[in-house]
């Protein structure tokens, strides 16, 4: 008699579509986005198809076309509340203090959104082929550097720097985050902690012993 047993005879989640099931057109939107936020990691839009999404939903393409009118749309929705929700976790960490810990408190929050919602960083790294209505990830960026440079801004107007100069240092820093939250992504070492411990050291310390008119040594 055939049997199967072990790992063998299991298949993996998402190879093969769910059964079938009556759901509300809400439950039904929310399942869809669940499974392209999954393929879009795993594979990006442009592998992607609306063929897979309905297969591993276990529906016909109709029906996401129904509900998002085709793989543009419901990618966007997916980028779009992928983008809100790093926003926000990063947002409600800043619960203020000194400079130092302001710069603490975002480092970890991107770091603890990229592994907790690594699909979710995946899709928003990727170059999006889509204008979503909130933007793309350096859009993001963008806002989260003018939430660190109003607090920069303060810093500098208390320390005697030019306080025009906030927006391009708040630049700097959220890049250097945001580059090596996307190298830890892979990598993984050393630990989240300490990732974000070596990103304030390097930070903070030439925030803290910066010139206020500083000039090239190897130009004129």
């Amino acid at each position: 008699m055939f049997r199967v047993t072990g790992m063998a005879g299991r298949r993996r989640a998402g190879d093969t579509p769910v059964p079938r099931v009556r759901m509300t057109g809400k439950e039904r939107r929310e399942q869809l986005l669940d499974v392209a936020r999954a393929l879009f990691a795993e594979k990006g839009f442009e592998v992607t198809s609306i063929e897979e999404i309905a297969h591993r939903a276990g529906v016909s393409k109709p029906v996401v076309y129904e509900h998002f009118g085709g793989k543009e749309g419901i990618y966007a929705v997916v980028v779009d509340r992928e983008m809100q929700h790093l926003m926000d976790h990063i947002v409600n960490a800043l619960s203020g203090g000194h400079p130092r810990e302001l710069l603490e408190q975002a480092a970890c929050a991107l770091l603890d959104y990229i592994e907790g919602s690594t699909d979710g960083f995946r899709i928003l790294v990727r170059d999006s082929p889509v204008a979503s209505s909130t933007g793309t990830f350096s859009s993001l960026l963008n806002d989260i550097a003018s939430q660190v440079e109003s607090i920069l801004g303060l810093h500098f107007s208390r320390q005697g720097y030019d306080r025009k100069l906030a927006a391009l240092y708040s630049q700097a820093l959220v890049g250097m985050v945001a580059l090596t939250g996307q190298w830890w992504l892979e990598v993984r070492k050393p630990k989240k902690d300490e990732v974000a411990a070596h990103l304030v050291n390097l930070a903070w310390k030439g925030l803290s012993h910066m010139d206020h008119k500083p000039r090239l040594r190897t130009r004129g």
